[in-house]
């Protein structure tokens, strides 16, 4: 029954296309008659009193006419095309098709000695067919787009008010006006552009610059802003989105140039605001040719490189060209991702994904063995500061004594130059994680003194969008209609997108001589408090109205603030105004090594208290200081 249903179906659409395409057809025939008569009554300058050769000559005019005109209307496509998308493109070709079959009647009547109207008439018949033909077509384009669907939500259908006078926003209207006019009406447009100012694209007016915003949003009712801009400075981009915020409208954003080019679809590229859109960052100035003389054609290990930063890092060293690129995770879900993601992409370099954990001193000795990396990126690491406050023996196991493991390793096997990926959480340790990258970094600057290779670390604060993130959270509380929690209203944080991070993390790489741990420039912390406000904001969306803010207080090892610098390091300046270079601390692996004795004798005792864990670790890491207050 069902497939009876869909033929019958198909046979009703055939039958629709070749009516209206007959339809078309007749119309367009009409459209040749009444030239042919308009261009008698200019020339003549009479609407009836034609002698009987001139209609004659016009009748046998006409007839030609039809001929030629239908069959060359047809080699134009004109009856295939869907009168509702029709655009200039296709409205031009009409206009050529009419220009030419009018030559070619003039011409047949020359060859064959017809009786005839002149080229002169025959050519100002076919500019008459020609506006004919494309003004009814325009007409019912017009009907057809700007007819309001009815349907019994229409109290739905959001007021919509776009930001940017460009080719986006003209797309955009066009797209509403085919096929959304039941979910959107286009309240008008803001540009910064005040000669646009009362002008229209397609139909709807500009009516202020963005010092507008806000009066337009509240006059209109305006319940969607669509940000249309796709090329515009971080700071004016932060500018005007901040203004957004004062709406009570939700934001929708298109992105770059370089994603509108990969989805020509203008509404499937639209997304909601991300936070990175708000920090308001300068793009980041690279020296490729630096990056690309270290990296290509050498072999280049990524440990931890199924993590929001290891896999971030494989991306972009792909660009570069290695040899070869190993991945090795212990989580292998993740791993297999990125494994297949960079195979599909670049296959003509080696790419090989290894399931191991970095606590395995034989399964990595076998590894860099095998491999005999040039580079090695080490991102390996428990991350979590809360989870490893609870389980602060498996953050030694992993972050101190996997180092340790990947280090020795580097130094064996005369690894070129070893890079540890560490944080801001290091830097005057109050949790276990962070005291534990605070002796990974020691660990590393010790070595180096000793080893061929060249060890270094790069400390940087949070990443935009990894895994455990609090905004990707924040997004799933605003969803799921809230609580958005937040551990206290002063808490800050300095911010970073991955892309941005590993970036300035292959730069810094191309400084290291050896010992140093580079800190990147954050920017001005962000206060997660105003965060959560503005994610909300533009979510369109009122904070502790619609979507209440909990304050849930800070979490065991949580600071306040966080540090990128220790007091004692000082900081020296880098060739990039991001990246700067703390001064190495004079420790030696003598002293490192009486130190992991340490550790790994408290790591042999799982029921080991938690107070006697963070008395051993104050001791081993000096600058390690229990939160207690706030």
């Amino acid at each position: 029954m069902d497939n009876k249903n869909e033929k019958d179906i198909k046979v009703e659409k055939k039958s629709y296309r070749k009516l209206r395409k007959i339809l078309l057809a007749l119309i367009d025939i009409l459209a040749i008659a009444v030239s042919y008569y308009l261009t008698q009554v200019f020339l003549n300058n009479t609407f009836w009193n034609f002698d009987v050769a001139t209609l004659q000559a016009m009748f046998n005019s006409v007839l030609l006419s039809v001929l030629v005109y239908e069959i060359f209307l047809n080699l134009f496509d004109v009856y295939k095309n869907i009168t509702v998308y029709e655009s200039s493109k296709e409205y031009f070709s009409y206009g050529l098709a009419c220009l030419i079959s009018c030559d070619v009647v003039s011409m047949l009547g020359i060859i064959f000695n017809l009786n005839i109207l002149s080229a002169k008439e025959n050519l100002l018949a076919g500019i008459f067919t020609g506006i004919i033909i494309i003004s009814y077509r325009v007409v019912i384009r017009f009907i057809l787009t700007n007819s309001i669907t009815v349907n019994k939500n229409e109290e739905k259908r959001r007021n919509l008010l776009i930001i940017g006078g460009g080719a986006a926003t003209r797309d955009i209207i066009k797209k509403i006006k085919e096929s959304m006019q039941d979910s959107y009406y286009v309240v008008g447009i803001i540009d910064d552009d005040k000669s646009k100012l009362n002008c229209s694209i397609q139909g709807v007016k500009i009516l202020g610059t963005r010092n507008n915003i806000v009066e337009v949003a509240k006059k209109y009712d305006v319940d969607v802003i669509f940000f249309s801009i796709s090329s515009i400075n971080p700071k004016d981009k932060k500018d005007i989105l901040n203004i957004c915020q004062n709406t009570g409208a939700k934001l929708r954003i298109l992105p770059s140039t370089e994603d509108l080019i990969k989805n020509k679809n203008i509404m499937e590229n639209l997304r909601d605001v991300e936070i990175e859109d708000i920090l308001g960052r300068d793009p980041i100035v690279l020296d490729n040719n630096n990056i690309s003389n270290l990296i290509e054609g050498h072999v280049v290990m990524v440990t931890g490189g199924g993590g929001s930063i290891g896999s971030e890092l494989c991306r972009q060293i792909m660009k570069y060209n290695p040899k070869e690129l190993v991945i090795v995770d212990i989580y292998e879900n993740n791993l297999y991702d990125i494994e297949l993601e960079l195979k599909a992409k670049y296959k003509n370099i080696k790419i090989d994904a290894i399931v191991a954990s970095v606590r395995d001193k034989k399964k990595l000795d076998n590894l860099f063995a095998t491999y005999r990396p040039y580079l090695v990126f080490h991102a390996a690491a428990h991350k979590h500061v809360p989870l490893m406050e609870t389980s602060p023996l498996e953050a030694i196991k992993n972050n101190v004594f996997g180092t340790y493991n990947v280090v020795n390793c580097c130094d064996k096997y005369k690894v070129k130059r070893f890079v540890l990926i560490s944080t801001d959480k290091a830097v005057n340790p109050t949790n276990i994680m962070g005291a534990s990258k605070r002796m990974c970094e020691m660990i590393v600057q010790a070595k180096d003194r000793e080893s061929e290779t060249e060890f270094a670390a790069v400390r940087f604060g949070n990443v935009l969008g990894s895994n455990g993130s609090v905004v990707p959270l924040f997004k799933k509380q605003i969803a799921a209609g809230g609580p958005v929690t937040v551990t206290h209203k002063e808490i800050t944080r300095f911010f970073m997108t991955i892309p941005e991070a590993v970036q300035l993390v292959l730069q810094a790489v191309t400084y290291a001589k050896g010992g140093e741990i580079f800190v990147l420039d954050m920017g001005e912390p962000v206060k997660i408090y105003d965060l959560a406000v503005s994610l909300i904001k533009l979510s369109g969306l009122e904070p502790n109205v619609d979507i209440p803010i909990e304050i849930t207080g800070l979490r065991p090892g949580e600071k306040l603030y966080e540090e990128l610098l220790m007091s004692e390091e000082g900081l020296q300046k880098t060739a990039h105004n991001k990246i700067f270079i703390a001064e190495p601390l004079d420790i030696n692996m003598e002293q490192i090594t009486q130190k992991l004795d340490v550790l790994h004798e408290m790591i042999q005792d799982e029921a080991i208290p938690m107070k006697e864990i963070k008395h051993i670790i104050k001791e081993v890491v000096p600058t390690y200081k229990e939160e207690t207050s706030h």
